[in-house]
């Protein structure tokens, strides 16, 4: 597959890319320049991420000390800065994903998709709670684009079903 234009490979922000998996189970589904693709897709400047796919316990632990939720949550995002450069920790939790994926009928890589494009906008100031209405819809509109641009559903389009 050809990577296209000279062009347009110029003009994707820089991503510096640390991949960590404390829970193996999906390494093979998760390869390092698909990742990438995902992170980079709704980068709006250059980043550095780290993406750590942990389990339950450890998605529990970080989601009660840091967010006072005693529950493993699907994505938790760490944003240390926002400009010149997008420096952010996004830790998902894979047995909340397969779960999810399972529950709706959705391929697990979609959803893998799905939250490291959200995880990625909130590294870079985008809110969806605790925010006015037209923000969240700001967030939503802007998650569904770079989604559909990386041939992935629409994932609000199944609330309420």
């Amino acid at each position: 597959m050809k990577a296209g234009p000279p062009a347009a490979r110029a003009t994707r922000p820089a991503l510096q890319l640390s991949l960590q998996f404390a829970d193996a189970r999906h390494r093979a589904r998760l390869p390092r320049h698909r990742v990438a693709r995902w992170v980079r897709a709704a980068l709006q400047a250059p980043g550095e991420i780290t993406v750590r796919i942990v389990g339950a316990d450890e998605g529990r632990a970080l989601n009660r000390d840091y967010r006072g939720k005693d529950y493993a949550t699907n994505v938790l995002t760490f944003d240390y800065a926002h400009e010149p450069v997008v420096v952010a920790d996004l830790v998902i939790c894979a047995p909340v994903v397969e779960a999810e994926a399972r529950e709706q009928g959705i391929a697990l890589e979609s959803h893998y998709a799905h939250l490291l494009v959200h995880g990625t906008l909130h590294a870079q100031g985008y809110e969806h709670d605790g925010v006015p209405e037209a923000e969240a819809a700001a967030m939503e509109a802007r998650e569904t684009a770079v989604l559909a641009g990386l041939g992935v559903a629409d994932p609000y389009s199944r609330r309420g079903t």
